[in-house]
């Protein structure tokens, strides 16, 4: 029995190397975990946004039902401010520019710069099927600039 505690006693330097070994290896799982945390959270914003785009188009849907087509070659879109102000839809977090193409069918979204995150995504002429199916930031086919 006593050379059990004697031997209990003489375990002193010991710890102190397993506490080194604990805080290594905590770093190293701290460095793996948390960009992986940061993309994940990227992701979600992202996604959200595109989520508010697909309820943008629905909203738009319900407008279209409920007004009439405009006469003659007007173009029939409107901005998504619209919406908004005659509560088709919740406030979103959507720039100025953006429009909804009502002539379409399917309905498109038009939006450029639209903050998700650290990024933004662009929506050029975008459907539902579109906006569901692309996991790029630009979302449609961008206008040639040439």
């Amino acid at each position: 029995m006593q050379r059990i505690r004697k031997a209990l006693r003489n375990e002193k330097g010991l710890t102190l190397v397993e506490l080194l070994a604990v805080i290594v290896i905590l770093g190293i799982i701290a460095a793996i975990a948390i960009p992986a945390v940061g993309g994940i959270i990227q992701n979600s914003k992202e996604d959200a946004v595109k989520a508010e785009a697909i309820a943008i188009l629905e909203a738009a849907k319900m407008y279209k039902i409920n007004t009439n087509e405009p006469e003659g070659d007007e173009d029939w879109t409107i901005d998504v401010s619209v919406l908004e102000t005659e509560n088709y839809i919740e406030s979103v977090d959507f720039p100025e520019n953006a429009k909804v193409n009502l002539e379409n069918d399917p309905l498109t979204l038009s939006a450029t710069d639209v903050k998700a995150g650290d990024e933004t995504i662009d929506f050029y002429n975008a459907n539902i099927e579109m906006i569901n199916e692309d996991d790029d930031l630009t979302i449609g086919t961008a206008p040639d600039t040439n």
